[in-house]
């Protein structure tokens, strides 16, 4: 018997052997698939993050907040590669459960009340959800598993009425709504637990990006599901507050990257996401309707009521220290990323027709 099992060991090593000779990974205790957990990820980001991370070979899973109506659309084909747990980032326990059961590797916390106009409306929940959430999270994560990479979605709302042009990572801020402050308190807890208790925690500072999947209530997808219904002879007009507002606007799909690339630096640091290039409402609205070969003034209304309480008049970030220490460039420009989302609207809407 005892050699018989010194011949399957020596048959076995030369099989082994043979396998690494054509190149091919051996999979073995310690060398383990990368598990990612994930707040938000029915939103824009966290599809497209979850989509990114599967293609590197990490086990994802999803928190998600039970609700009467499930909105899975940005994911549903992603669900037979992801697993979802139950949770909420304004109940701890279901963050140390989730946690428990995820053993993630690194955290991408997007979850939030991500509308600037709703936060005005619903500013006592988005300052628990969008800015005690991330405290929620970072405490879990000191509970349950402190060695875990954590990565904190800023925004550029949180420079508000600007200090400084272009806006870096040492800009002040100046937040002008409820969901800035909230996010202001969010990116200054998860610095404060990095440098109290030396955790691997990064903040990313990104400034406006969008894509198909992105919520019809934010003005991009506002403008291009309006133009895309226009074209069909499905609306009349567009109504729009202030068209002269500026914004950074960048693809959500080359934004997932950086977050990812933060997490894999040797020393966790917060960095500004950006294009470095600024447009006004109007120009995306041009852009728009030049798209589908209509003149915009014909069908464009500029309504007074949809003006926010504190406007943000301009936000232009520079991702120089981005791409100088993280080697991360958008890919995908301005006038590309509109005619991508009018092209993806005009699509869904043939099909309904």
């Amino acid at each position: 018997m005892k050699v018989l099992d010194n011949t399957l060991r020596a048959s076995l090593a030369h099989i082994i052997n043979c396998i690494v000779c054509l190149g091919i990974k051996v999979i073995t205790g310690d060398d383990e698939m990368k598990k990612a957990l994930i707040t938000g990820i029915t939103g824009q980001d966290g599809s497209y993050l979850a989509e990114l991370l599967l293609d590197k070979g990490y086990k994802v899973y999803g928190l998600k907040r039970r609700s009467a109506t499930p909105n899975l659309e940005n994911i549903n084909h992603l669900m037979n590669e992801i697993e979802i747990i139950s949770g909420d980032l304004l109940d701890l326990p279901s963050l140390v459960n989730a946690i428990k059961i995820s053993d993630p590797d690194e955290i991408y916390n997007l979850g939030a009340q991500s509308f600037v106009t709703s936060s005005w409306a619903q500013s006592i929940y988005t300052g628990q959800a969008t800015g005690i959430g991330v405290t929620n999270m970072l405490e879990a994560i000191m509970l349950t598993k402190p060695e875990t990479r954590f990565y904190q979605a800023s925004s550029s709302e949180m420079f508000g009425k600007v200090l400084e042009i272009p806006q870096k990572e040492t800009t002040p801020f100046y937040p002008r709504s409820p969901y800035a402050v909230a996010k202001v308190y969010g990116h200054w807890i998860t610095v404060n637990y990095r440098e109290s208790y030396n955790i691997y925690a990064c903040s990313g500072i990104l400034f406006n990006h969008e894509s198909p999947r992105r919520g019809i209530e934010f003005v991009t997808r506002k403008v291009t599901d309006a133009v895309a219904k226009i074209k069909l002879g499905l609306q009349k007009e567009l109504r729009l507050g202030n068209l002269d507002a500026k914004r950074d606007w960048g693809y959500a799909g080359d934004y997932v990257k950086a977050m990812w690339l933060m997490l894999q630096q040797d020393k966790p640091d917060d960095y500004v996401i950006a294009t470095g290039k600024t447009h006004s409402v109007k120009e995306l609205v041009e852009t728009a309707f030049e798209y589908v070969g209509l003149d915009w003034q014909k069908y464009v209304v500029q309504d007074p009521t949809l003006m926010r309480p504190a406007e943000v008049d301009l936000l232009l970030g520079t991702p120089q220290k981005a791409q100088e220490k993280l080697g991360w460039k958008p890919q995908v420009s301005f006038e590309q990323l509109i005619h991508m989302m009018i092209d993806s609207d005009l699509k869904k809407l043939n099909l309904k027709i």
